[in-house]
């Protein structure tokens, strides 16, 4: 008994301080992509958005809450080049669409790292989504999607200049807009993301399945009376779990399902700044984190912008 209660003490120990602080794992999908009208698909066409996001943190928290010494900050930056089509056709009376997620950034997206010299630079992985398909309702817009994300940035176990993840994503997504009003300038919205991972290279580890939802409530101001410059602000927030252990072994051949599993849930701002006339839509975000187990706790801002180059539309009174 006093064996067994010895060997209790000693995993409580490595993985309740030790282990979060070198080997934890972070979910591919990096909070932050979503929040208001995460329902409303583009117009028919070719979308381009660009997508800045900057996360950093001091602080890292444990299996049950609690602080980690750690010296310095981790952080990374990504610059998202995002490209939408979406064809004129519909599919079940819906409209589909595809998209492509090519991203560069500093410092590791998924294996945190503090100090002065963690994470590289260069292009990240690559997220694609070949298959959304989306309705438009009275009141609700929604679209659900299969993506996966492929490990196209660069990662070698045990270095610490990488930017990629090591290992292939599957994921389930769904996007909702809910008009809570008869003008529909208030709304309701969600995103979720369900995480599927494959082995990471060069290793026996597979991260555990992860689950992530964005959220926001925002309300749209005209700010002319042709509604051509329109300015939206919400209260937005994120939460992201690990739903399932890790699986395989770490290189030091203990199990990686004892490393505890991370959670980490934020709130925020947003405002939106869209010209329709033009179909331009101008965006920044700010959701500070509130609550983390075994994972950083830290602060998350997000700014960029959208265009669309919609199809030409059909002359109805002929040539």
């Amino acid at each position: 008994m006093r064996n067994k209660m010895g060997l209790i003490f000693l995993i409580e120990f490595l993985f309740g301080g030790i282990v979060p602080a070198s080997a934890q794992q972070k979910a591919q999908w990096v909070p932050g992509q979503a929040g208001l009208n995460s329902g409303i698909l583009p117009d028919a066409g070719l979308t381009y958005a660009n997508l800045s996001i900057n996360y950093s943190a001091d602080t890292l928290k444990d299996g049950k809450g609690n602080s980690i010494p750690v010296q310095g900050t981790y952080s990374f930056w990504a610059i998202e080049n995002v490209v939408y089509y979406v064809p004129k056709a519909k599919i079940l009376g819906g409209t589909f669409a595809f998209q492509a997620l090519l991203p560069i950034g500093n410092g590791s997206f998924t294996l945190p790292a503090f100090g002065v010299d963690a994470g590289g630079a260069g292009y990240v992985d690559t997220w694609i989504q070949p298959a959304t398909l989306g309705w438009k309702l009275k009141c609700v817009n929604t679209w659900v999607a299969y993506a996966f994300t492929a490990p196209t940035g660069r990662f070698t176990p045990g270095s610490t200049t990488n930017v990629g993840s090591g290992y292939w994503g599957n994921n389930l997504v769904s996007g909702t807009t809910v008009y809570l009003t008869k003008n529909k300038k208030t709304t309701a919205n969600l995103t979720t993301d369900w995480e599927i991972h494959r082995k990471k290279s060069g290793t026996n580890e597979t991260p555990g399945q992860a689950f992530t939802t964005e959220w926001g409530v925002g309300q749209l101001v005209p700010l002319d009376k042709k509604m051509t410059r329109l300015l939206q602000l919400g209260i937005i927030g994120y939460d992201q779990w690990q739903v399932t252990a890790d699986g395989g072994t770490l290189t030091n051949g203990l199990p990686a399902g004892l490393i505890p599993a991370y959670s980490v849930h934020a709130v925020g701002l947003q405002a939106n700044f869209m010209l329709p006339t033009k179909n331009a839509n101008f965006f920044f975000k700010y959701e500070p984190e509130y609550l983390a187990y075994a994972h950083p706790l830290g602060r998350t801002f997000v700014f960029g912008g959208a265009w669309t180059w919609s199809f030409p539309r059909a002359n109805s009174h002929g040539p």
